[in-house]
């Protein structure tokens, strides 16, 4: 069983390469909830359902969440009505929302209420969130504390920030197959996603960073950092702003802790050395996923990495 660590669009990308080069229900995803938010009284989970749609082939690949081709006709009469639209819900999106919190309303955990979206969009793949319990991103700038969803999308990642909080994160307890699959794993991967607040996120969930510091599979990760630049989000300003580098170094440090490898771009080929002067593999090669032969030759690299 391959397990790896997910954010939102980069992470499904990648995931996309994964199943097929090793078969689909060998693999383990373990994704971020710090994203989840409540929006018009519905349990909302991006990451999780941007990775469920993407391996479904639904995706709307233009801005790489939500359903291709999809309507916003509640949306748009919610806005008539004067509520925020903010956060953008098409139609059918807006169906996977209603039985989530449907069913968890019914007392179902959200791990459980996941595998049955999985398994309902005809995947193979397991997809656990962090934890069941209520966990959510935070971050702190002039304008004053706001939800991680709305910093990036309302706000358009334009506000400085001075820190980022997990709120729950003293509190909840990470999901024991979360754990176990981590333990018991052939290979963990780090998917190339944001490090503080997509796999910092799932980090942050009390016994997940142990488990990666403990277990006996190797853990090969990507960097989603890329000359110095972020691919696709607000990596490079939250790292900026915590005080971290804004590189593939940057990110080697911030894993240093149970990371064995770390993929590069060709772009940052001069960090390698430095990298490995931490005791972490350096692995150069193309990053970057325009294409599925991209995405798989990436996730062969990663297995092989695993396997080495």
């Amino acid at each position: 069983m391959f397990v790896a660590l997910a954010g939102g669009i980069g992470a499904a990308r990648f995931l996309e390469g994964l199943v097929r080069t090793v078969p689909s229900n060998q693999v383990t995803v373990i994704g971020n909830v710090g994203d989840d938010i409540e929006i018009h009284g519905l349990h909302v989970s991006p990451d999780l359902d941007i990775v469920t749609y993407t391996l479904a082939g639904l995706v709307d690949s233009t801005k790489g969440w939500g359903f291709r081709r999809d309507t916003f006709h509640c949306q748009k009469q919610l806005g008539q009505y004067g509520s925020e639209t903010w956060f953008n819900i098409g139609d059918r999106d807006l169906a996977t929302h209603i039985y989530r919190t449907e069913q968890l309303h019914n007392g179902k955990p959200l791990s459980k209420v996941t595998q049955d979206l999985v398994q309902l969009f005809g995947l193979r793949i397991k997809l656990l969130p962090s934890t069941d319990d209520p966990f959510q991103t935070y971050v702190f700038t002039k304008k004053g504390r706001m939800h991680f969803e709305e910093y990036m999308i309302k706000r358009k990642t334009i506000p400085e920030v001075r820190e980022v909080n997990f709120l729950g994160a003293k509190s909840p307890k990470p999901s024991r197959q979360a754990i176990e699959s981590i333990v018991k794993a052939k290979g963990v991967i780090i998917s190339p996603s944001n490090p503080i607040v997509s796999i910092g996120a799932i980090l942050a969930v009390p016994g997940i960073r142990a488990a990666l510091q403990t277990t006996k599979a190797k853990v090969v990760g990507i960097s989603p950092i890329v000359g110095g630049k972020t691919v696709k989000g607000p990596a490079d300003k939250l790292m900026r702003a915590l005080g971290l580098e804004v590189s593939a170094l940057g990110v080697a440090k911030f894993y240093s802790d149970f990371l064995d490898t770390l993929i590069i771009d060709r772009a940052d080929k001069d960090l390698a050395k430095r990298i490995e002067n931490l005791g972490i593999r350096a692995v150069v090669t193309n990053t970057i996923m325009k294409t599925m032969a991209d995405k798989i030759r990436l996730a062969k690299t990663t297995v092989s990495e695993l396997k080495r």
